[in-house]
């Protein structure tokens, strides 16, 4: 058992604890609704990309719920040297959309779930020498990096608002309707996020989305003949490589950037966690604690990959639910983790999600892919902005919106190397890593 720390001010329940059965199941929901659009929005982005049939893409939403379950109860659980052991939610991450959807174009779902396998250990690696790599992967390289993700993201925030690539090849793509859905969706989440409810504020996605969901409803864009009496009884059962598996190195290199960031990214949140849950962030148990969320990090991505899913990632803005709750204990995080993967083995579930236009998610995605661009503003922002600072933003940036303004740059290139460079992310934090470390600017 590990030694217990001082609760800070506000803690209700700390680490160790282990709240009433009411409390628990209270502060499992909350941190539910506020992950649980955020869990599926990556697979249905990935799948309307792709343009692949409801079965599918409702396999792929269950399975992004499932695996979320299995990789929170890692996380909070802590398997040996696996694992932080704090209130850590994990869920499929926005930062790997990009490169997935350009690997996917380039061969599919195998070779997605491949590269994801493939680049796994990369993470896995960071999270014993993540000491190191802190002096190539720097706050403004990370900061830079993060922005290029919500930037990139935009754009798809964008076509889905339109309607998608369905209303795109049906000419209906920007019509009155689908504007006014996202619109509305937009809007309401805004507004909660405005309001001095914490649960309204927590909720404020996922209300915002079933809002959108049952205008488009009563406007006739909900197409329910696709539900069957089976869905309702059906159950699904997790399949290693059920969808099959490729691998390459071209879809390796793509991703195996973002692993690095995403490891960066989660000695941050891990670390954001300690802090609000009163644990040390300093010292070898704070190193230890960092070190098994990463290693988690990358393990339960792999895991993913074998299930038919997309890499994970911790999630940030359940510190933010610690702090409002005062609820730290990981006991919590085990009824979230069963609560995801109930969810995830229920095919109806995805099904539902499946059938929502692109004009909803569009609307609430919009919305949270300028939130983590910003986030990315305000890191580089907390850096100094010295002339080296500036040229290698600049840098960084032109390379990375070029290739997503401009894909046809590299239309003349091997598809090997259109596959690593197509994805802005990719491209721009590849030459944000080069130019810090080479560039040499006198003030």
């Amino acid at each position: 058992m590990e030694e217990k720390t001082e609760q800070p001010k506000g803690i209700i329940y700390g680490i160790y604890d282990r709240p009433p059965l009411r409390d628990t199941l209270f502060a499992a929901l909350q941190h539910l609704l506020a992950i649980f659009v955020a869990i599926i929005t990556p697979a249905l982005i990935i799948a309307k990309a792709m343009n692949l049939d409801l079965a599918l893409t409702g396999f792929l939403v269950s399975m992004s719920l499932f695996i979320s379950g299995v990789a929170t109860f890692i996380q909070c659980k802590k398997f040996g040297r696996i694992g932080c052991g704090l209130l850590c939610v994990q869920g499929t991450s926005f930062s790997f959309i990009g490169p997935i959807i350009a690997i996917g174009n380039a061969g599919g779902l195998p070779l997605i779930f491949g590269a994801c396998i493939m680049g796994a250990p990369v993470e896995m690696i960071v999270s014993f020498t993540f000491k190191y790599l802190r002096k190539v992967i720097t706050p403004l390289v990370s900061g830079i990096v993060v922005m290029l993700i919500g930037l990139s993201l935009i754009k798809v925030g964008m076509i889905s608002c339109g309607g998608g690539n369905a209303a795109m090849a049906s000419g209906t793509f920007g019509s009155y309707q689908n504007l006014t859905v996202s619109a509305v969706v937009l809007i309401s989440v805004a507004l909660l996020n405005c309001s001095r409810n914490k649960y309204l504020r927590m909720s404020s996605i996922f209300t915002g989305i079933v809002i959108g969901y049952i205008l488009a409803y009563f406007l006739g864009m909900v197409d329910t003949s696709a539900f069957s009496a089976k869905d309702f009884t059906s159950f699904n059962v997790p399949v290693p490589f059920k969808l099959g598996v490729k691998f390459n190195l071209s879809s390796f290199i793509a991703i195996a950037l973002v692993y690095l960031v995403t490891a960066i990214e989660a000695t941050g949140d891990v670390t954001a966690n300690s802090m609000v849950s009163g644990e040390p962030v300093e010292g070898e148990k704070y190193i230890k604690r960092v070190s098994g969320g990463v290693l988690a990090d990358g393990l339960n991505s792999m895991i993913a990959g074998i299930f038919s899913s997309f890499p994970n990632s911790i999630f940030a803005q359940n510190n933010g639910i610690i702090q409002l709750t005062g609820v730290a204990s990981r006991y919590v995080g085990y009824f979230i983790a069963g609560m995801l993967i109930i969810l995830g083995l229920f095919p109806i579930v995805g099904i539902i999600f499946s059938l929502m236009p692109s004009a909803v998610l569009g609307g609430a995605t919009l919305l949270m892919f300028g939130t983590v661009a910003a986030a990315g503003i305000r890191i580089v922002s907390s850096q100094e902005l010295n002339r080296k600072a500036v040229l290698v933003l600049a840098i960084s940036l032109s390379f990375g919106i070029g290739v997503e303004l401009m894909p046809d740059i590299l239309k003349q290139f091997p598809e090997a190397i259109k596959t690593i460079f197509s994805s802005g992310i990719t491209t721009g934090g590849l030459v944000a890593i080069i130019s810090n470390a080479v560039l040499n600017v006198k003030e």
